[in-house]
């Protein structure tokens, strides 16, 4: 078991310390027996399907949308989301995948759309009968957003043309949150609500990838958009893609966290167990320096992270700058955390089948996605400029 004194901390309030041994202890009891009901390896979309409905039942994906749309909160709260994900993520990373994609993929809707697109799409996504996916990366735009190529016109009505790629759910979603520039003026990009069987859209090709979960590049060839699907107003998109990631990036860097704990609890574990020159391995002093490491990590990085969340939640503000410093700092030092786990295990490490080598290949994407890491240091480099200015002035 994961050490929880960090839900002392004066971030969270009780509830937060509810919802955290209720989904843990969820978690233990529930996920084996689901995840074992159909191999991932061999069938990922049909787990993430499983998945989806089952974090629906348990009442789990009630927080991912606000209270208007049968979600537990008024708003979109982060601390909470940033607990499931990292609960989840202790015990499978795909479990974490559907649960986020979930929230990112109809984010946009919970805090742009109207009305009447969050009571069409956000009760469904709370049971667990519809599942999202947020389409924003294409081949030569995934960090630079302002490169991307996918298009709006207006000939005989509002239609999208273009290809996006490395698009999480792609493939199993029931609908995508598209963004796509304006024919007549590149420089706006508008989001809108595009569903999987609409004429003209297609799954050009799945992508494989180390730590399978469903991934895909999307067509669209003239996928006729209304205008009740826009989110926000025509022109907006770049702000409520920034606004929705401003929500979720702070929690991939609860997801990087949730490995990095389970990482150290097993090093620890194995490393109490394990005999070798007359002593155990904990015992080692070398062993204890890398366990120091690890902790410090750990512990660093849920400072970041829930200080991000804890500043979203009760400021209400922007938080380009925590989130980025939570994301960029939890997901590289997961990486140090879960390699040095590897090392103390051995060849067991690097063994298909054992925890830390299914780790190992699942926090590779998560310094990557939602902005890489070389991308986290740009924003909070700019951040920092702006505030040292606004501070001059």
């Amino acid at each position: 078991m994961s050490d929880s004194s960090f839900l002392d901390w004066p971030f969270f309030d009780d509830r937060h310390r509810r919802l955290a041994a209720d989904v843990d202890r969820w978690a233990e009891e529930q996920l084996p027996a689901i995840v074992d009901m159909a191999d991932a390896h061999s069938d990922v979309d049909g787990t993430c399907r499983m998945l989806v409905k089952e974090l629906g039942a348990a009442g789990w994906l009630r927080y991912a949308v606000p209270a208007f749309a049968g979600g537990v909160h008024e708003v979109l709260d982060v601390r909470s989301l940033c607990l499931i994900r990292e609960t989840l993520a202790r015990y499978s990373g795909l479990a974490d995948f559907a649960f986020a994609m979930q929230g990112l993929g109809s984010g946009a809707i919970s805090t742009f759309g109207s009305d009447e697109l969050k009571e069409r799409y956000l009760p469904a996504v709370a049971r667990g009968e519809k599942i999202a996916a947020f389409a924003l990366s294409e081949e030569n735009a995934g960090s630079d957003v302002a490169a991307m190529q996918t298009c709006f016109s207006n000939d005989g009505g509002r239609r999208v043309n273009g290809e996006k790629t490395w698009i999480s759910n792609g493939g199993i979603a029931d609908f995508y949150t598209l963004f796509a520039r304006e024919a007549e003026d590149s420089k706006r990009i508008t989001a809108a609500v595009v569903e999987a069987g609409s004429p003209g859209f297609s799954v050009a090709k799945r992508i494989e990838v180390i730590a399978p979960h469903p991934l895909a590049t999307l067509r669209f060839d003239d996928c006729p958009v209304d205008e009740v699907s826009i989110i926000g107003e025509p022109g907006s998109g770049m702000r409520v893609a920034l606004g929705t990631l401003d929500i979720f990036r702070t929690t991939v860097g609860a997801a990087a966290l949730g490995f990095s704990r389970r990482a150290l609890d097993d090093a620890t574990a194995r490393a109490r167990s394990r005999h070798m020159f007359g002593a155990t391995l904990a015992e080692q002093p070398i062993a204890q320096e890398r366990l120091a490491e690890m902790a410090l990590d750990v512990d660093a990085s849920a400072l970041l992270v829930y200080r991000s969340a804890w500043t979203k939640d009760t400021q209400r503000r922007r938080v380009t700058r925590e989130a980025a410093m939570a994301k960029l700092f939890a997901t590289d030092q997961a990486q140090f955390v879960i390699d040095k786990a590897v090392q103390l295990f051995g060849g067991l490490g690097v063994t298909k089948g054992s925890k830390v080598e299914e780790l190992y290949r699942e926090i590779r994407a998560l310094r990557i996605y939602e902005g890489a890491s070389e991308v986290q240091k740009i924003v909070i480099a700019r951040e920092h400029l702006k505030n040292h200015e606004a501070g001059e002035s």
